[in-house]
């Protein structure tokens, strides 16, 4: 298995930033604008990515698995790339200072291909938009991320 991770630290209270990975208008403001369905544990939250132009580039649906205030995100791919079923997202959170530190992981790949390294990327980008999010209040969700490639 393989598991994709990031670290990153955002200045701002722990519950600022659990609010915006736990709430699907939160998601909607950092990962993509196209995010619907029910953010209570045992529900589906869908994502949909579009170009600019509105082409849907893809989207993935996800079971959440946890809710623990402020500490504590995690979502399991029920749809979605195949590469990206049965993996888990989880967001684990504490504070260090005037921190909230955000422990990513995309756990549970199958094995590490090309599209591995792009979704790794992709998740680095996400989590600086929910980092300007949540320190300045506007985050750049799809279609207004930053374009690493000809697969977005």
């Amino acid at each position: 298995m393989t598991d994709i991770i990031h670290r990153v630290g955002i200045k701002a209270p722990i519950s600022e930033v659990y609010k915006a990975l736990a709430s699907v208008e939160g998601v909607a403001s950092w990962w993509t604008r196209s995010t619907t369905g029910n953010s209570a544990v045992g529900k589906t939250i869908r994502v949909q990515f579009n170009s600019k132009e509105g082409k849907e580039i893809g989207s993935m649906d996800m079971l959440v698995k946890a809710l623990e205030q402020d500490k504590k995100v995690h979502w399991h791919f029920t749809g979605g790339p195949e590469e990206w079923i049965g993996t888990d997202a989880v967001f684990n959170l504490h504070a260090e200072g005037d921190h909230t530190i955000v422990l990513f992981g995309h756990r549970n790949w199958k094995e590490a291909v090309e599209f591995t390294a792009h979704c790794s990327m992709k998740w680095a980008i996400f989590l600086l938009s929910l980092k300007n999010l949540v320190e300045t209040g506007e985050g750049s969700p799809s279609p207004d991320d930053i374009k690493i490639d000809n697969w977005n």
